[in-house]
């Protein structure tokens, strides 16, 4: 018998509490978040995009924080995304450290003077590669998030050929996670121990 509405919302919320649990226990959090980054920077994605979308960590999430001004350095653009009315993600093109500021729930994100410049937005169409924050994993690239589906509706409006690269601690990976029809599978998963190939976009 197929699983309810109310049966896999339940299960969603038991394996993000989990999830949370697991992450907010994890130790080194600062020395393996290095080591996940350093993998997403080796990737030959990486080398080949020209317009990258990095998350900016909050709370216990792999920090990337640290790794900003290496990109920046690069010929990369970099790209980060906000959040706007609590409702939507829009992307802004970061060029210094000195863009950002600590906003609301202590989040570093843009300063709200610059976020309206014509030549700071950008469309999710235009990036060629994006890192992908999240609660829980499993290893067929499965996503869960906080439930609001800030993410989900990004992606749903980047290119295809696009790949999705997820970054997450060993602890958020499980045996499976469930699904709805709106959830956006990885195409990678990179965690302090592994890299693994998710079905991404194509068959999900």
């Amino acid at each position: 018998m197929s699983e309810s509405l109310e049966e896999l919302r339940q299960r969603k919320a038991e394996i993000r509490k989990q999830a949370h649990a697991n992450r907010n226990a994890q130790e080194n959090k600062d020395e393996l978040s290095r080591v996940i980054c350093d993998k997403f920077l080796a990737l030959p994605e990486y080398e080949r995009a020209g317009t990258v979308l990095f998350y900016i960590d909050v709370r216990a999430e792999v920090r990337t924080r640290q790794h900003l001004p290496t990109v920046l350095q690069s010929e990369k653009r970099l790209i980060v995304p906000y959040c706007v009315d609590g409702e939507q993600l829009e992307l802004f093109l970061l060029e210094n450290m000195d863009e950002l500021e600590t906003g609301m729930y202590k989040i570093l994100e843009p300063k709200p003077e610059l976020r309206e410049l014509p030549e700071k937005r950008v469309d999710v169409r235009d990036v060629d590669l994006i890192m992908v924050p999240g609660v829980a994993f499993d290893r067929r690239g499965a996503r869960m998030g906080h439930g609001k589906g800030y993410y989900d509706r990004l992606l749903e409006q980047a290119r295809a050929e696009t790949p999705l690269v997820a970054l997450a601690f060993e602890c958020q990976m499980f045996p499976e996670v469930p699904v709805g029809e709106h959830d956006v599978f990885m195409d990678k998963i990179i965690t302090e121990q592994n890299i693994y190939e998710g079905q991404g976009r194509k068959t999900s």
